[in-house]
């Protein structure tokens, strides 16, 4: 797969060298080094050096080994903060292409400019939640363990 220069990535809840997420989130991963090399792999896949990928949360539960795992990790890292994460962003506002994407760990029931075609991205519930509105789930669990698009994106919330 030939990769475009300057794309823009989301991805969440990666849980790099957390086994417990194996079997919380119900991977089908056998241990945690197969599910921390299969992510990388298919991050990889997509990602080129030149794109951006924000993560939203919950990258490593190993602070320690954090820059181990982005060592691997094709792109520039814009971290969002989880629930196991101490640095990054509580709430990131950005624009892409003109549209408006409010970035949060948590999903939200209202955020900013949400009534007037906001999108909202989150992760934290590993595909259990339901999206309100225009808000999508981009944690890897929801999308085979790679990461999303801009476009993926666009095409789900849109429907287009």
């Amino acid at each position: 797969m030939k990769k475009k220069n300057n794309m823009i990535y989301f991805t969440g809840d990666e849980h790099y060298g957390h086994r417990n997420a194996i079997k919380y989130c119900n991977r089908p991963f056998s241990d945690v080094d197969e599910m921390d090399r299969e992510i990388i792999k298919r991050h990889n896949e997509v990602v080129g050096d030149d794109d951006t990928v924000y993560h939203l949360g919950d990258f490593t539960i190993n602070k320690k080994k954090r820059d181990k795992y982005l060592s691997q990790l094709n792109g520039k890292h814009i971290f969002i903060k989880g629930n196991h994460d101490k640095e990054g962003y509580d709430i990131l506002e950005i624009k892409v292409d003109g549209q408006d994407i409010v970035l949060c760990h948590y999903a939200m029931r209202v955020w900013n400019k949400s009534h007037y075609g906001s999108w909202e991205l989150f992760g934290h519930s590993h595909g259990t939640l339901e999206p309100i509105g225009k808000q999508l789930d981009v944690g890897v669990d929801t999308n085979n363990f790679y990461p999303y698009s801009f476009g993926d994106i666009k095409r789900k919330i849109e429907g287009t």
